[in-house]
């Protein structure tokens, strides 16, 4: 990934709608993967940082091997509870997908190793992406965050027991084979469910003409509130949390305080946050 990424929140977990008490910072590149392991250490317990190579980054591992040492140090330390975001991304031509496959092997074993859970981001690359994650036996935990793709897509994935994390691109999201139906007829159960804001980016436009009328109208003021307030030029803030996990709700036809708990749960256990 680009800099830009490395302030996003991935998962941002609230046990009861109310605020968001846990915020995770993803690295995308070695030196974001330090900086967000930085702010872990001055915000314990509240905010916790993660490892990742981004596909669009690997480049820089082959360009400079001897920085993946200091990576493999990063994702050692104790306030890291992830390895990714890594995987595949053939949407964009900033790594080769040769470079790619590489380093996306490379963070496996080490999630292996480490007992770590991994993130995966994909992106036009389903099938080799399950090519090289079953080549590996007893893998951590793996979950397909910002998951963009169609319901069939998405099945392949829960067959294999992976969690699937969805953001605001619910608002976007205007087929009839895509996420949205993952929800409605409940393909995706909610303790195979995550929930993350992605920020700055996906920020949930809960004005979109597409958007249901009952899924709109199941968004709280106090979340509108929020979401306008600090989500300033449709820059996406973890202060959204709330409002996306109110539309799916609505889509799934369960109340948002189950959804919360149900996500938040799954979050705390893959990640082992107290």
């Amino acid at each position: 990934m680009n800099p830009a990424y490395s302030n996003q929140a991935t998962v941002d977990i609230s046990l009861d709608l109310k605020c968001v008490q846990k915020i995770m910072v993803p690295g995308t590149s070695v030196k974001s993967s330090k900086e967000a392991l930085r702010l872990s250490r001055i915000y314990p317990d509240v905010i916790y940082s993660t490892a990742g190579i981004h596909p669009h980054d690997s480049k820089s591992i082959i360009e400079d091997p001897s920085s993946w040492f200091e990576f493999q140090e990063i994702a050692s330390s104790q306030e890291c509870v992830a390895i990714g975001p890594c995987g595949l991304d053939y949407q964009r031509d900033f790594s080769e997908p040769d470079v790619q496959k590489e380093i996306f092997e490379k963070q496996l074993l080490l999630a292996t190793s480490l007992g770590k859970a991994i993130l995966i981001h994909e992106r036009s690359a389903q099938q080799d992406v399950l090519d090289i994650l079953d080549k590996f036996q007893n893998l951590p935990p793996v979950i397909i965050r910002s998951f963009m793709g169609t319901a069939e897509e998405a099945i392949k994935y829960l067959d294999r027991r992976f969690y699937i994390s969805l953001t605001g691109y619910l608002c976007k999201d205007k087929s009839d084979t895509g996420v949205r139906r993952l929800l409605d007829n409940g393909t995706l159960p909610l303790d195979r469910l995550l929930v993350e804001t992605d920020s700055p980016f996906m920020y949930p436009n809960t004005r979109a003409s597409k958007l249901p009328q009952h899924v709109k109208t199941g968004i709280t003021e106090r979340s509108l509130l929020y979401l306008h307030r600090y989500c300033t030029f449709q820059r996406n803030e973890p202060c959204s949390l709330p409002a996306i996990v109110e539309m799916i709700a609505a889509f799934m036809k369960k109340s948002p305080d189950e959804v919360a708990l149900a996500t938040s749960f799954n979050a705390l256990k893959l990640f082992g946050l107290s």
